[in-house]
């Protein structure tokens, strides 16, 4: 299978699912947020599917309005290393913020976590949206970093930190008892960075990995996340509302990592998807609505009086259309809702559906229906040029991946279009990416 042609597949990991009411259906487990083996149950099922990797998000701050899933949930770096033991070949994502962190720390946990799976880790690299509004007074500061420098600060934290991941040449750990000679010192290479933001002196005291450095991954669709992804990312994560607003993303993403002096074709574009199978389209239709009837008016309406700026939706019903109370006119609403302005003044969602857009149960009718269909909408994105790949946000665990898998994996095998085993064993094996040279040798 000729890696133009495969398609891609991860597997978004958050609890009971992405949906935020997805908790209270009669059959899912309450508390699988912080149920380990309800965790390797997923990751086995992914493996079972020959998915490239499991995605594993992440925040730093709560509210009362949080999403339910996120209230009360393992740190993933230490989840990821904890599942590393639970799978064999599945690739393992791990997201964590360049704006509340250390890069010396950071790269030695990420390491750590690639050495203990085998090579088959990924960060998942994000800059933190403020989502409760509360995130810097969890880490001695008042104000949220602005956009522009929280990505400053991001393109030095990576350079430090792969930096960091080559302190060592492959070959540095010569570990020569008759000789006593346990590794060689010319191939031991301090960093000795100094720059706006940090002054790290190095060396990082672990090596690299089976796969060289674990794979970069970043989610952002904005100007500043799309210039640094197109500079550093090797997997991007994005959701477009339809398939010519992901052909145009991707043209134009893919031109920038050109224009970046990277080679296009080493960089995977995955389209998030939400899919609902049932055995018609108006089946699993009348799934969504039955997850959707499922969020509480309390809840929903909270949540949007703080998105919004205080917002007063105090007489509003949860199937107000948000035009009609002008929200997508707002200029009080949080920076990132510049992402869902244009999808909300076109569609003129309930509050009900506005509410699950916002906090990240997103609805592409493309992957709404059959097991057919949705393998076929997953086909038509990748031979238009829309994706490399997708993540799986599926809107309730574990059922949502186990259908996908049972149903909608073996049509997409049939077709050649997903691997039926693991051909190799690390991620970068799994994605068809290049292992990166140490950069002492790459200097020669």
């Amino acid at each position: 299978m000729s890696s133009s042609s495969r398609i891609a597949l991860a597997a978004y990991l958050v609890g009971t699912g992405m949906h935020i009411a997805s908790w209270r259906q009669p059959a899912a487990q309450a508390d699988a947020s912080i149920d380990l083996d309800f965790y390797r149950r997923l990751v086995r099922t992914a493996e079972r599917g020959c998915f490239d990797m499991a995605f594993l998000a992440d925040s730093l701050a709560i509210n009362e309005a949080s999403h339910p899933n996120i209230l009360n949930r393992f740190e993933p770096i230490t989840l990821v290393s904890a599942l590393a033991g639970a799978s064999e070949r599945i690739g393992l994502v791990a997201t964590a913020s360049t704006s509340y962190s250390e890069p010396f720390n950071l790269a030695r946990q990420f390491m750590s976590a690639d050495h203990i799976s085998g090579g088959r880790v990924g960060w998942n690299i994000v800059t933190t949206r403020d989502l409760s509004g509360n995130t810097a007074r969890n880490f001695n500061g008042t104000d949220h970093l602005e956009l522009s420098l929280r990505y400053r600060r991001a393109g030095e934290f990576v350079r430090v930190v792969r930096g960091l991941w080559d302190s060592w040449e492959d070959d540095a750990f010569v570990r020569d008892k008759a000789s006593g000679r346990f590794f060689d010192p010319a191939k031991l290479h301090r960093i000795g960075h100094t720059g706006e933001f940090f002054s790290v002196e190095g060396p990082l005291n672990i090596a690299r990995s089976p796969q060289g450095q674990p794979v970069l991954v970043q989610a952002g669709s904005s100007n500043e996340g799309q210039s640094f992804a197109a500079g550093a990312a090797e997997v991007i994560f994005v959701i477009q509302k339809n398939l010519e607003a992901g052909q145009a993303f991707y043209r134009a993403f893919k031109q920038k990592v050109a224009e970046a002096g990277r080679d296009p074709s080493q960089v995977r574009v995955l389209q998030g998807i939400s899919p609902l199978l049932a055995p018609t389209r108006e089946a699993a239709a009348e799934k969504l609505a039955a997850l959707e009837s499922l969020i509480t008016r309390e809840q929903a309406l909270q949540f949007l009086s703080d998105y919004f700026g205080g917002h007063d939706f105090a007489d509003a019903t949860l199937d107000a259309r948000a035009v009609e109370l002008g929200l997508h006119e707002s200029t009080d609403a949080r920076a990132d809702f510049r992402r869902f302005r244009a999808l909300v003044a076109q569609q003129n969602p309930t509050l009900r559906a506005l509410y699950s857009m916002l906090t990240g149960s997103m609805d592409l009718s493309d992957f709404i229906g059959t097991p057919q269909q949705v393998a076929d909408s997953l086909e038509r994105w990748v031979d238009a040029g829309a994706a490399d790949g997708f993540i799986l946000m599926a809107p309730s665990l574990p059922d949502g991946l186990e259908d996908f898998v049972d149903q909608v994996v073996p049509l997409l095998q049939a077709r050649g279009r997903v691997r039926t085993a693991y051909e190799g064993r690390t991620l970068r094996e799994h994605l068809g990416l290049q292992q990166p040279v140490h950069a002492a040798i790459e200097g020669r």
